[in-house]
Formats: structure tokens, C-alpha cells, sequence
């Protein structure tokens, strides 16, 4: 055969493979510059400083920057609607059902993604205030001069705290009389754990994944449906952004739409935090090393800003090469 023949064929083939590979390797439309700056809300809850941190490890992986602004919810969607803020991974419903639903019926904001389930969030007691008959919110009324007539609650503002002056405003469960005491997640826990050190009486707000679960023995009550949902205000956790970030950051899109925590996960994170004294940061890095799995669904056709292979680039920043 003629060399010359055998040369041009082999280039004709060498420019057919290229072609296919071409072909079968995704593309993917630049970002424009603005999407590196990833501005988030944290309203100073545990449950979302874990998620935060552990979303901020994949995207300084990924070579994105985390901004975290710490506003309170309210604050946080005015932020979301007027594009001051672009993520938001704490849309816990049906608790801020009433606060969100005109932001979303007018187009401000994007629910993306439920990134957590068979989450709890309503009002609970001691387990010794339990023993002693307080097992619904139709028991707390009886025993009012036990509760002080009061129920404590985050911070001023916080959906759920509305839910509960809507309660005490509606006269629901003979409760008419009694007080919300709103400050902090912090100051709510502080209270409950003198409480408990005294034995006193106390109802709170509560809710998991959280510490609060393992560090106190509580007992969740039930009937408050009308208030925080069914079965003990069973609580879906949504990422919402801004209106359009999705189409106008695909890459990040792609991710937040993906990224899905679990109750155990941010459990550890917070424990690790809480208790061993490590910083979120490195508790949310010491997660994700011992949950390898979860990287491949979360990166699944993601890349890094620059666009290489993410899931590569993640694990070599956790030091799995």
C-alpha cells in the first residue's frame, strides 16, 4: 500500500475519533464572572451553620468564594427578592409557609430543591414534664401557673415564632393569656437547660437535626398540626435562591439543585461542633471525608469555576487523591 495512502487514512481516522470525543464530551456555558462570589444567609441556627459549612467546602473546592451574611429569615428574603443575597439552604415548611408563599407567588425567589427531609420543628417539653401529663397542646393550658404561661422562642421575627403568637392570638388549646418569649437560638437553650438543671417546667420550640435531641430528653407534643404541620410539625428543608440565579449560574444551579443533607449528617456536624469544640469548618470537612459517598451524586456533571472535573477537585482538596 502507498505510504502517502496509509498516512492521509490515518490522519482521516485521527480526525474522526477526535471528532467523536468531541461529540461525547460535555460543554459547558461560562459563568459569567459574578457567579465566583457566592452570597448565603445564615440566621444563626446550628442546623444551617452546618449546612453552610459544608456547602462552603465544596465551593471553595470548586473554586468558588462563600459570603455569609447572618440576617435574620425576614431579612433574608427581602435580601433574596432584591438580588442581595443568592442562596438561602434554610426554607424550612411548612413552618414558613405564610412568610414565603408571597415571595414565591410574585416570582421573587426560585425554590430549588429540597435538600433535607423527615425533619421536626414544633413545640416540645422536658421528658419529666412529660411523665407528669403534658403530652399534647391541649395539655399545656392546665398546667399554666407550672409553665409560667409562657412559651420561648428564637429570635424575634423567626416564622415560627409567628406561629406561635398567631396560636396565642387565635386562643387556640385555652392559651389566649400567655406570653412568647423570643431572643435567640442560643438564649432559647439557655433557658431550657437551667430548666432542666432545676427541674422546672419549660415549652419550647424545638426542632432536628439538632443537639438539643441528644443533650436534653425531650418529648415532642403532638395537635399542633394547624400550627407547625403534621406528625410533630414533619418539616421539608428547601435551598431557595434568587430569582434567576439557576439560569444565570448553570454550573452552581446544578450543584445547589443537587446537594442533599441528611438528618444523621448535619447531627454529626453539629455534635463534632458542640461538644468536641472543632471548628464548623473542619467538622464539616471531617463529614464529608467520612461520607465519600455522597460527593458523586452532589457533583454529578458539576465542574469547578475554571471547568475541570469537580468531583476531582473536591477530593483532592479533602486530601482523597
Amino acid at each position: 500500500m502507498n505510504r502517502s495512502k496509509q498516512k492521509g487514512g490515518g490522519r482521516l481516522i485521527a480526525g474522526i475519533l477526535a471528532a467523536a470525543v468531541m461529540l461525547w464530551t460535555p460543554t459547558y456555558a461560562a459563568e459569567p464572572s459574578s457567579c465566583t462570589q457566592v452570597r448565603m444567609a445564615d440566621p444563626g441556627w446550628t442546623d444551617i451553620d452546618a449546612t453552610n459549612a459544608i456547602t462552603g467546602v465544596v465551593l471553595g473546592a470548586l473554586g468558588y468564594h462563600q459570603n455569609i451574611e447572618n440576617l435574620s429569615v425576614p431579612i433574608t428574603y427581602e435580601g433574596l427578592k432584591k438580588g442581595q443575597i443568592d442562596v438561602f439552604l434554610g426554607n424550612w415548611m411548612p413552618a414558613q409557609g405564610p412568610l414565603v408563599k408571597p415571595f414565591v407567588d410574585s416570582h421573587a425567589i426560585d425554590v430549588l430543591h429540597a435538600n433535607l427531609t423527615n425533619a421536626k420543628f414544633t413545640l416540645a417539653v422536658p421528658d419529666y414534664v412529660a411523665a407528669a401529663g403534658v403530652h399534647t397542646f391541649a395539655d399545656l393550658a392546665k398546667y399554666a401557673d407550672k409553665f409560667d404561661d409562657k412559651i420561648y422562642g428564637i429570635e424575634p421575627g423567626a416564622p415560627a415564632n409567628q406561629n406561635i403568637s398567631k396560636m396565642i392570638g387565635d386562643k387556640a388549646f385555652g392559651l389566649g393569656n400567655w406570653t412568647l418569649v423570643a431572643s435567640s437560638e442560643t438564649g432559647m437553650l439557655t433557658q431550657v437547660a437551667r430548666a432542666v438543671r432545676d427541674k422546672r417546667w419549660i415549652v419550647f420550640l424545638a426542632w432536628e437535626p439538632h443537639l438539643m435531641n441528644t443533650e436534653f430528653h425531650l418529648t415532642y407534643l403532638s395537635g399542633g398540626d394547624a400550627y407547625f404541620g403534621p406528625n410533630y410539625g414533619g418539616a421539608t428543608v428547601n435551598t431557595v435562591t434568587r430569582t434567576g440565579f439557576a439560569n444565570q449560574c448553570t454550573n452552581l444551579g446544578r450543584l445547589f439543585k443537587q446537594i442533599t443533607f441528611n438528618v444523621d449528617l448535619e447531627n454529626q456536624i453539629i455534635a463534632n461542633v458542640l461538644q468536641n469544640k472543632v471548628s464548623v469548618n473542619a467538622a464539616a470537612r471531617e463529614a464529608l471525608k467520612a461520607h465519600p459517598k455522597l460527593l458523586g451524586p452532589w457533583l454529578d456533571g458539576v465542574t469547578t469555576a475554571s471547568g475541570a472535573n469537580g468531583l476531582q477537585a473536591v477530593n483532592s482538596a479533602l486530601g482523597d487523591h
